[in-house]
């Protein structure tokens, strides 16, 4: 079966870029993270207007009437752009939540032992008692551990999946280039085999996750999605990974972005049915 995406979805993940790019491109990422001043209500206003919390919502309701593996496309593009906030909850409380799908209301989500973004938010979807703040890795996902996990949404593992199928695409892209330009010794580092190789890898992975993300957008069947979600949090990982040791010691300073790649991924892999859950869903569906 060929599997390629339409004229409008192409379209839509080009859009999607465009928005990010104009309103939280480099610049603006580097800014939230030098100075955090929190969730930004502009931006998440901008997001609402644009269509991205009620993307699936019917178009009578004020929707764009699409479907998951349109949601997929933005989010991907919202996890290759770094872009902060509880993008997913917002999401799947458009519809039920008045305010969520213009941006005017920050929802918040229990999925599991942690909840981002719960000073934040607006409204909490889930019990929230006992909740301990933590130190996040991530300069820009403020934590919170809660005493009972939540039970994640199959949905909201597939976005989440998305948004890691975001970040291995734009650190594989972030490794080839810096193998291109950056010279070692009279010759680009790129052509030192070792590093084709971390290149190559990084690709194979991303492109592995990407077609179990995008055919679990399809089917939505809770054994897809969990097998999409753990191979789209090692290409997340590993390649963030890869993509350090490619940078060599640039990767390790500040000014570099791969290590905030890698911070966020660190945090989604623990959001929403990450890889302990995953693996069991995978494996009950299998003995079934």
């Amino acid at each position: 079966m060929r599997f390629r995406l339409s004229d409008d979805q192409v379209a839509l993940r080009r859009g999607a870029r465009k928005l990010l790019e104009g309103s939280f491109g480099r610049q603006a990422l580097r800014a939230a993270v030098d100075a955090p001043v929190g969730l930004d209500r502009a931006l998440w206003r901008v997001l609402g207007e644009a269509g991205f919390f009620g993307l699936r919502l019917p178009e009578a309701d004020g929707g764009a009437g699409l479907g998951l593996p349109e949601a997929v496309l933005v989010f991907e593009e919202a996890g290759r752009a770094l872009l902060p906030g509880p993008l997913v909850a917002t999401h799947l409380a458009a519809g039920s939540v008045p305010g969520a799908a213009g941006g005017e209301t920050v929802v918040a989500a229990v999925d599991g032992e942690l909840v981002e973004w719960l000073d934040a938010a607006d409204v909490v979807c889930g019990d929230t008692s006992g909740a301990v703040p933590l130190r996040s890795v991530d300069p820009l996902t403020p934590l919170h551990r809660v005493a009972r996990a939540g039970e994640p949404d199959p949905r909201a593992a597939l976005l989440t999946a998305a948004e890691q199928l975001g970040t291995a695409g734009r650190v594989c892209e972030l490794a080839v280039q810096h193998a291109r330009t950056r010279e070692q010794f009279g010759r680009p580092v790129g052509a030192f085999q070792a590093v084709q190789h971390l290149c190559a890898e990084l690709l194979v992975r991303a492109e592995t996750a990407r077609a179990a993300v995008y055919a679990a957008a399809v089917t939505a069947d809770p054994a897809d999605i969990a097998a999409a979600r753990l191979l789209a949090d090692e290409a997340a990982v590993q390649g963030a990974r890869d993509c350090l040791q490619v940078h060599g010691g640039m990767g390790f300073t500040w000014e570099a972005d791969v290590h905030l790649h890698l911070k966020r991924a660190w945090v989604r892999a623990r959001r929403a049915g990450g890889s302990t859950q995953s693996e069991e869903l995978l494996a009950a569906g299998l003995v079934d």
